[in-house]
Order: structure tokens, then sequence, then C-alpha cells
């Protein structure tokens, strides 16, 4: 099985190919082309050819060609939910009953949305003259997904994107390719040739596009290394960046919540597609009050959850190895977990650790795992310094019964999203985007399509 380029709605082979790995077992089942240069040179000249007619088509046509695609990305659920499983070794259930209805619902989102866009009105600002704003089209877009999440980071990308009339070239991380084409090839037949295309392939290849001159945009979710290079690498010509980075996501647990309540929201959203979630409940701080009986609830929530049936495997050996390697390297307590479960495949046993310095590694450094780090907090003051103390700035949870501090504290996270008493949910009507190492722009909402749009001002003498 070879999985190849989606170009003008077609595969599109390439010379060298890598392997994909299953990494529930370990074992390599098929292989991916990797693209060069001439191969990402002919998927962004077809989206350059597809953009000026793909750019003046109605809010009212691009509504209807979404809906169509949301329709056949809801009819081919399975299909695609078998070829992520394959590749990231997620549980199947989860991706048929949570992640591709969600899917389904943005691109609903944006369909609609497309028709919603609006600019300040017509004015006489200066005597003599009428001026008004036009809200256009970007151009070709370059996305770039990571591979934790493959169908949903390419649903936020590529559906604010052509509900806002751009054409898109979309690289998908190297080892899950599959699913970002299938959605390609079902989005081929309801738009026009070149208005949505796949190419695949490594770093260099991100880099070719990244630094390729057509693109007037580049949109990245990823690492804060990938979106320094990439922010770095779009600034020589000039391009807009949009960079969703990683998260190191703080849990402010106070000393009035349930305690087993806490403890079970809190590990579900922490070991969520393993822990390998920019939002992943990881980091938690814990009045001293409640702390021994906190760590005890979730040592007893996680080391319920099985691997394999409540949680997937990590991504790659590397992955693993480099979890392992940050945990070799702390001072922490292990209390439960700690070790690779079995021995096939690469999967972490559920793991929860205490007595962190806030410059430990497991602290400073986004994990990417089925795995809870505890610190201990005596004041609401010491909380928001422990939670603000670190270089990334995606998301944040505070869990308490005091209205007060649930209203006040929010203002004080240097979070882009905070959640009172719960953690992870998503709507497709609100903006999901940080601050910091975290990067800039916003995906969802109205703001999400904004962002693939550029303002234009007309002024006309009369």
């Amino acid at each position: 099985m070879i999985v190849a380029n989606l170009v003008n709605g077609s595969p599109v082979r390439a010379e060298e190919t890598s392997p994909l790995v299953d990494p529930a077992t370990g074992e390599e089942f098929g292989r991916a082309v990797v693209s060069r240069a001439a191969e990402v040179d002919a998927a962004v000249r077809a989206a350059a050819r597809a953009f000026p007619a793909w750019s003046r088509t109605t809010p009212a046509e691009r509504q209807r060609a979404l809906l169509e695609l949301a329709d056949l990305l809801e009819a081919h659920a399975g299909e695609v939910a078998d070829a992520e499983v394959r590749e990231t070794g997620k549980i199947r259930s989860v991706l048929l009953d949570e992640e591709i209805p969600q899917c389904v619902d943005q691109i609903r989102f944006f369909a609609g949305a497309a028709r919603a866009l609006g600019t300040a009105a017509a004015g006489e600002y200066v005597a003599g003259h009428t001026s008004y704003q036009r809200r256009e089209a970007v151009g070709v877009i370059a996305q770039i997904t990571p591979w934790n999440y493959p169908l949903m980071m390419a649903v936020w990308k590529i559906a604010p994107a052509l509900a806002a009339g751009n054409a898109v070239v979309l690289k998908p991380a190297a080892t899950t390719p599959s699913s970002a084409v299938l959605l390609a090839s079902l989005a081929a037949r309801v738009l026009p040739p070149g208005v949505f295309n796949v190419v695949l392939g490594d770093r260099d290849t991100g880099r070719l596009l990244v630094e390729h001159p057509v693109p007037a945009m580049v949109s990245l979710t990823g690492s804060t290394r990938a979106g320094v290079e990439v922010a770095r690498s779009a600034a020589a010509t000039v391009k807009r960046t949009h960079l969703e980075l990683g998260g190191n996501a703080p849990v402010l647990v106070f000393d009035d919540v349930d305690v087993s309540a806490a403890a079970e929201g809190v590990v579900g959203a922490a070991f969520y597609n393993a822990g390998q979630d920019c939002t992943a409940a990881s980091r938690v701080l814990v009045h001293s009050a409640v702390h021994d009986e906190f760590v005890a609830a979730l040592v007893e929530t996680a080391s319920a959850r099985v691997p394999g049936t409540d949680f997937g495997p990590l991504n790659s050996k590397a992955q693993l190895d480099r979890v392992l390697g940050l945990l070799s390297r702390s001072r922490a307590t292990v209390h439960c977990g700690g070790k690779q479960h079995g021995s096939a495949g690469f999967f972490l046993e559920p793991t929860v650790v205490s007595g962190l310095t806030q410059d430990d590694e497991l602290v400073q450094e986004e994990v990417f795992a089925p795995l809870i780090t505890v610190q201990r907090f005596g004041a609401d003051d010491e909380a928001v310094a422990l939670a603000n103390g670190v270089a990334q700035g995606l998301a944040s949870s505070i869990w308490t019964r005091d209205a007060g501090r649930a209203a006040a504290l929010p203002a004080r996270l240097d979070f882009g999203v905070v959640w009172v008493n719960t953690h992870g949910l998503i709507a497709a009507e609100m903006p999901h985007g940080g601050f910091g190492a975290s990067g800039y722009g916003k995906d969802l909402s109205l703001h999400g399509l904004e962002d693939y749009t550029r303002v234009k001002h007309v002024m006309t003498a009369h």
C-alpha cells in the first residue's frame, strides 16, 4: 500500500517513499510518498491556477460545496476512521462517536460562516468621497498539520480557508497522512480541481512548501520549535503566518472541590488521545489542604485506565523514548506508571508523578503522553504564578465551587482558553488559540475565518 499526493483532484506518486508504522504494534504496514521540490511546486501551481475562479465564487456557492463535503465525510466516517486508527492507534469508537462528528460539525459551521462575514458600513469620511471596506481571500494558503489529530486539524485549517475563498496546499504529518488524503479525495467530488491539494513528506517537504514564493500565508499546527522555524522562513518572503503551537495546560484545583469528581474529570482530560493533545490537563496544581487526598484520587482513577482500551499508543518509538527520558531525568515521585506498557507498540502506562519543582523538565516541557504532574500551592496568588510560570499559553482550567474565584481568576491566567470546572471541551462557535510560545491566530469561530481574509479600503470621489 502506497499513500500518494492528491493534486488537482487526482492521486500523484513520487519516486521517494517513507514507511508507515502502526504505533499499536510497531510494525510497518505501508508507505507514503515523500514530496520534493517538483511535487511541491506542482501542487502550489495547481492551487494558484484554481484560486482566481474559486475566490470569485459567492459565499452561497462555497457554503453549498462545504455542506456537501460535510455530508460526504459523515457518509464515509468508517473508512476515514479505519485509516486513522491504523496510523495513530486511536480508539475507533472515539473517532466515530466524538472526533469525526466534531469535524463534520465544524465544516458545517464554516459553511454557514462564509455568509456571515461583515465589514464596517460604507460612509463619507472625507468630504466628497465615499469609502467602504472589502474582505477578500488571501490567496494560496500553505498548511501544515500534526500527527495527534490528523483529520481534525486538517478540517480546522481547510474549512475556514476554503470558506473564505482561498486555495489550499496541505501537508499532513509524515506518520499520519491517510485521513487528509481521504478528506481531499472526498472534497474533489464537490470542489473545482486545484482548490484543495495534499502533498506528503517530511520536514524538508514542509520547508519547501513554506519557502515557495507563491503561497501568501502559512498556517501551522505543531510544536513551538516548528513554529519558530516556519515564522523565520515565512519572513523571508513576508508571508502571513497563523501558528497554533504547543501547550502545557495548568489545572488549578482548590480546596473546596469534590475530590473524586474533579479527579475523574482531570484524568479524562489528561489521558484523552493518550495525552497527545495541546490542551491535555497534564500539569495539575493542587491546594495543600487537599493535595495528598487529590493525588490518591488521581492515582486510583488513572490506574484504572487500560492502555489499548481506554487510550491508544504514543505516536512513535521516538516519542515514547522522549517521554521515558523526561521521567528518568526528573526528581519526581512516581505514584503509578512511568514505564512502557507491554512489549508491542508504543504504549505508556498511565502515570502520575508529584514532588516537582517549577524548573523540572516535566513541568516546563509539553510532555504529550498519558502523564500527570502534580504540584502543591497554598494561596491563589501562588497558584496563578505557578500556572503562568511556563513559556506556553494555550489552555488552562480552574476547579472550584467558589463563584467569586471562578469569576476573578480567568483574567489573571495568561492562556487563550480558560475552562472552569471542566477541561478540553470545544465549540465551533468559540475561538481556539494561545499566547506566548503557543503561537498566535485563532482556529474555529468567526475569528478563525477572518484570519484567512484580508481587508481592503476602497474610496470613490463623487
